[in-house]
């Protein structure tokens, strides 16, 4: 393991009253068990860590094709619209002819609420996602979060129109949303 030289004086010295210096004795460790236990237990942490998978949303997408292009037709009854703007605003309405917005949150009692009664009220609803150019990308991820969790069957992303600006103008009282270009 480890040594250390050390001098043995002779019994007939000559000059007993004289003291000499000492040579600085030296010391040698052996560091095979220390390498022996770093290896060991870096092994033993290797194997007993479970990785973390990474977490991925699946998302089913259409091809684009020819086909698609006719898209099935939904009942205005059935379509509840969510726009997302800027400074975590989300405004939804149902149908588009006569639809009067309403802003919500992204809390238990904003947008989880409006998800679960309207789909108690209607088995049928499609939910359509539209993020503004203002709105982040964990916005839109807690939108979709919200709807596995509350088990919308149906919903699709689609782009934010003139259509939904006007909408929610309209709820602002004639006063522009954040970051629109109208």
């Amino acid at each position: 393991m480890a040594e250390v030289n050390t001098e043995h004086k002779q019994k007939g010295d000559q000059n007993k009253g004289i003291v000499k210096k000492g040579k600085k004795l030296s010391t040698r460790i052996d560091m095979t068990p220390m390498v022996d236990l770093a290896f060991l237990l870096l092994t033993f942490f290797i194997l007993a860590t479970t990785l973390n998978k990474p977490q991925v949303m699946q998302l089913i997408l259409p091809e684009k094709n020819q086909e698609n292009l006719n898209q099935p037709k939904v009942n205005e009854k059935n379509l509840l619209n969510i726009v997302l703007e800027g400074n975590n605003k989300i405004y939804w309405y149902i149908g588009l002819t006569e639809a009067q917005a309403v802003e919500i949150n992204y809390s238990d009692t904003g947008l989880r609420k409006v998800l679960q009664e309207q789909t108690k009220a209607n088995e049928k609803i499609v939910v359509e996602i539209k993020p503004s150019e203002t709105s982040t990308y964990e916005n839109l991820i807690d939108t979709l979060d919200e709807m596995q969790i509350n088990s919308v069957k149906t919903y699709m992303l689609t782009d934010y129109s003139d259509e939904d600006k006007a909408i929610i103008q309209r709820l602002a009282g004639g006063v522009q949303p954040a970051g629109s270009n109208s």
